[in-house]
């Protein structure tokens, strides 16, 4: 995932900052728990692709 382009992008809900997972190719949106994929290079940044992610302990 290019720097560059994690610093533009935001969650499409709350338009708050993401975190990339390099492990599981995933941005995720702490606030919203959600986890949103990315297929070959691209995120998919569509609530309806995202998957629910379980609060930290």
């Amino acid at each position: 995932m290019d720097a560059r382009l994690l610093d533009i992008l935001v969650c499409p809900l709350c338009k708050g900052p993401l975190e990339y997972d390099k492990k599981a190719q995933e941005l995720i949106c702490r606030p919203d728990r959600l986890a949103y994929p990315i297929r070959d290079g691209i995120p998919i940044m569509w609530a309806e692709e995202a998957r629910k992610v379980e609060p930290a302990l």
